[in-house]
């Protein structure tokens, strides 16, 4: 499995946002409410980027020598968990960052502003959750095998039974 990168994370937040804002941008011309973010959104945001980080330290103990044992089962679901951060984190930020640029253009209109910035600090949140998933990844990297050990898998066991 390969790393996340930062800039495919940009390009989904971006595209995201921009969709976002104009299908806002529609529904706020057709006489639509905007939606409004509940505070508890940036609150589950960052208990979940909470929880992946303490897994993503326990598999990075484990690999410094820290930690005695870890199922490698849960390390492979630390490093999916952190994957999917990653891409959920980005989602959210182009959407709450799509709804932040649809309320901050009609200012205007009365609660449009407290809508923003819910919106703006929700979308922090989610920036967070990606970042988390980021760098959990990079805990759960495992380094190169050595010379000596690929060169014993390359080269297979001899049969017993053969002799």
């Amino acid at each position: 499995m390969h790393r996340t990168r930062w800039q495919t994370l940009l390009l989904i937040a971006a595209t995201a946002a921009a969709v976002t804002w104009i299908v806002l941008g529609a529904v706020s011309g057709r006489g639509g409410m905007l939606p409004t973010v509940a505070p508890l959104v940036v609150v589950v945001e960052l208990l979940i980027a909470a929880v992946v980080f303490s897994m993503g330290w326990a598999v990075r103990q484990f690999l410094q020598g820290k930690r005695p044992t870890l199922d490698p089962i849960r390390a492979a679901r630390t490093a999916v968990l952190a994957k999917a951060s990653c891409y959920t984190g980005a989602l959210l930020t182009g959407w709450y960052g799509g709804q932040v640029l649809a309320l901050v253009s009609e200012l205007d209109v009365p609660g449009n502003g407290g809508r923003a910035g819910a919106a703006a600090i929700a979308a922090g949140g989610a920036v967070a959750l990606a970042v988390v998933g980021l760098v959990v990844e990079w805990f759960c990297r495992v380094p190169p095998p050595e010379e000596g050990n690929e060169a014993a898998r390359e080269s297979p066991a001899p049969d017993p039974s053969a002799t």
